[in-house]
């Protein structure tokens, strides 16, 4: 079997979360993948996880780390993707669970000149919690009425679990939200991403992900909008690394992007 899709999965001192999203791999339709664990300097507890699911998934995984050194996700990623032996990537977050069919979906939709741009479906700490193995093994996580019965409300939201078909592309094509790229749930190629030098590693928390996909849609790549078709929920988690400071240096980098149509970061993947 021929791999020819790497999926990065950032983490960090989480390896509950952690548990449960690789659980979700190992339970996928498409299988043809590597996993490459970005890893922002999280300590023993992560490294013993990955090593004992190693000798119990069917896929591999690579282990990216660093030392940690604060919130410094862009420069892990950017580690991460040099990494991947494929010509793919896939990028989501070791917080978020992947439904059966969601590397296939990542799959189906991926083609030349493109980055395809997913949403998220969040789950409150109580059921975040509760989830279990056997859940994710019996796709239980991602049933609304098992939700429900678990203290969900109703919303307009649920449909990101339970559209399928032609449901799902009317709700894809429709949804005002942008076709972004997204660090919970997107994919594109990795000579698109080496072109524009990956991540630019001086933004922490807020926004880098978006940054990198405005440099990628200045390059030429657009993108396709599959939010209902590629499911992952969300588990819930606090943000301490969250601060005003990071996200108004990242909008004005951002800025800066947009307003002189920048393709190339001197502060990516190669430094200056």
């Amino acid at each position: 079997m021929k791999i020819d899709t790497s999926i990065v999965i950032s983490t960090y001192n989480s390896p509950e979360w952690l548990e449960k999203v690789l659980i979700g791999y190992n339970n996928q339709t498409y299988r043809q993948f590597e996993i490459v664990i970005a890893d922002d300097g999280s300590g023993k507890e992560t490294f013993d996880l990955i090593e004992e699911l190693s000798n119990k998934v069917f896929y591999k995984i690579q282990h990216i780390w660093h030392e940690d050194n604060g919130f410094q996700k862009s420069q892990i990623l950017n580690k991460a993707i040099v990494a991947c032996t494929t010509d793919y990537i896939l990028m989501s977050d070791g917080d978020c669970i992947p439904r059966q069919d969601f590397v296939e979906q990542h799959v189906k939709y991926r083609e030349e000149g493109f980055f395809i741009s997913g949403g998220y479906f969040m789950l409150p700490m109580n059921i975040s919690k509760l989830i279990t193995e056997e859940d994710i093994n019996e796709g239980k996580c991602f049933d609304v009425a098992w939700l429900k019965h678990h203290g969900l409300k109703s919303s307009f939201k649920n449909n990101k679990l339970t559209a399928s078909g032609f449901k799902a592309a009317f709700l894809n094509y429709v949804t005002p939200t942008n076709a972004s790229w997204n660090g919970h749930n997107a994919s594109g190629w990795k000579k698109d991403i080496i072109a524009i030098n990956g991540f630019d590693e001086r933004m922490q928390y807020g926004g880098q992900d978006r940054e990198l996909g405005e440099r990628l849609f200045n390059y030429g790549v657009k993108s396709k909008q599959i939010r209902y078709s590629a499911v992952c929920v969300h588990l819930d988690h606090k943000r301490g690394y969250k601060n005003q400071d990071s996200i108004d240096k990242n909008l004005q980098i951002r800025k800066e992007t947009k307003e002189e149509k920048k393709v190339w970061t001197d502060f990516g993947i190669i430094k200056k």
